[in-house]
């Protein structure tokens, strides 16, 4: 075996290892995506099973604001469906659309006295609010590994063999314009 041999043995093995080595990557990221998505999924599992329990006690204090618990009810089905299907971009209208339920739900409260100073009400109101929290932390993770994610598979030489094994880009979990902007209380009130 000639040196020359030994040479293009030496870079072929290179050429492997560095192969390797780019494949566990993108499925580090991949792993990642997944892992960022479970985050998101039990916090949108939890505050589906918290909502009910928000709705029920309000329906004892605000038997004349029926159309808002319903328009969370089902905002909060539709966040079910769109997880449950894992349809990011129906799973982002979705939340918009329950978010903007909730500023209102708690909107109205502030007119029921006897509703914002109910123990179990407040509890519940925190709890929905620090899930909200969560959310909006785990978004932001779930959207940077996805943008992490999609660059590296765009990338040489990491094209190639995202190519070679079918590695796909996720979609980003965007939202309405309508949930970015600040809403306007006094409209709530009208």
């Amino acid at each position: 075996m000639g040196i020359f041999s030994l040479v293009v043995l030496g870079l072929l093995a290179i050429l492997v290892i560095y192969g390797i080595m780019i494949f566990n990557h993108l499925v580090m990221l991949k792993h990642n995506v997944a892992k960022a998505w479970s985050n998101i999924d039990v916090l949108l599992k939890q505050r589906h099973e918290e909502l009910p329990k928000l709705v029920e006690t309000c329906k004892q204090y605000m038997k004349f604001e029926q159309e808002t618990l319903e328009r969370v009810m089902q905002a909060r089905a539709r966040v079910q469906a769109a997880r449950e299907s894992q349809d990011i971009g129906a799973l982002g209208q979705a939340e918009g659309a329950l978010r903007l339920g909730l500023g209102n739900l708690f909107a109205v409260a502030e007119a029921y006295p006897d509703l914002k100073t109910n123990e179990t009400f407040q509890h519940l109101q925190a709890r929905i609010t620090g899930l909200e929290n969560s959310i909006a932390d785990r978004r932001e993770f779930y959207n940077e590994s996805v943008n992490v994610n999609n660059i590296r598979i765009e990338q040489f030489p990491d094209t190639i063999v995202a190519g070679m094994f079918s590695f796909k880009p996720f979609q980003l979990l965007e939202f309405q314009a309508e949930e970015k902007s600040d809403v306007d209380v006094k409209t709530l009130f009208a």
